[in-house]
């Protein structure tokens, strides 16, 4: 089967959809956060921002839950850089030794190979039809100005783009100074991971919603954001330090 950079699910008749934030080895905290809100794996989906590696001791549990049918997750650039370091000593290195890879250094040979194809065949960009709109789903950006069939069309052909989709943080930047981003055409929402935040941020037709699962030494992150996107919208948040999950508005 052939890799394709974009993958669409149809609307779920039968139960919840999520989108979690980055995840970064903190599984078990994911696992207490769906516990919490009876998540029900026989009808309920979870769709990930990717980066779920690196950072967080549970790492290695990667395949374990992209081996869950309900369990459905885009690429991050932490994924991107384990699958680059293959073949490059200096990513290798960089991410090993500053980003949070140090993990795979306790993988054992004969399991690598296996963890590299699961996560190579990670699409870039999800679409999710629910009762509220059809929600988009990529790790970091999406350029200003160009609609959300034209950025999944060159997801599968231009480099560029997947560089943006992975690891550009311009529109957030942009936000910063502004205070407003420009909405995409073409898609109802959109939610992204990649840039810590103390709250998740609706702006436009955005969702940011990396809290900082793993970084537990900054005191206004450390905690793991699961947004319900079906059949209605709201936000549940696990904070790692204090084991509590809070229900805040969407």
């Amino acid at each position: 089967m052939s890799y394709t950079p974009f993958k669409f699910f149809g609307k779920n008749s039968r139960g919840r959809d999520f989108v979690v934030g980055d995840i970064h080895g903190s599984f078990k905290a994911l696992e207490q956060l769906l516990q919490r809100i009876n998540f029900n794996p026989d009808c309920d989906r979870v769709f990930s921002v990717g980066d779920l590696i690196d950072r967080g001791a549970e790492s290695h549990r990667v395949i374990e839950f992209l081996n869950h049918d309900w369990f459905h997750s885009i690429m991050g650039n932490h994924e991107r850089m384990l699958l680059d370091s293959e073949f490059n000593e200096q990513v290798l290195e960089n991410w090993t030794r500053y980003n949070g890879g140090a993990w795979w250094k306790q993988v054992p040979e004969h399991i690598r190979p296996r963890i590299r194809n699961v996560l190579a065949n990670l699409p870039l960009a999800f679409e999710v039809s629910t009762a509220v709109g059809h929600i988009g789903i990529v790790h970091a950006d999406i350029p200003t100005g160009i609609a959300w069939h034209q950025f999944i069309r060159l997801l599968d052909s231009d480099p560029d783009m997947e560089e943006y989709a992975l690891w550009s943080r311009n529109r957030y930047k942009h936000f910063k100074m502004l205070g407003r981003t420009v909405p995409v055409e073409g898609i109802d929402l959109v939610v992204f991971g990649h840039t810590p935040m103390s709250n998740p941020l609706h702006t436009a037709n955005f969702y940011y919603i990396d809290t900082g699962a793993s970084l537990l030494d900054d005191k206004a992150l450390g905690k793991l954001t699961l947004l319900q996107i079906h059949p209605v919208m709201e936000l549940h948040q696990f904070d790692v330090r204090t084991q509590k999950r809070e229900i805040i508005p969407a």
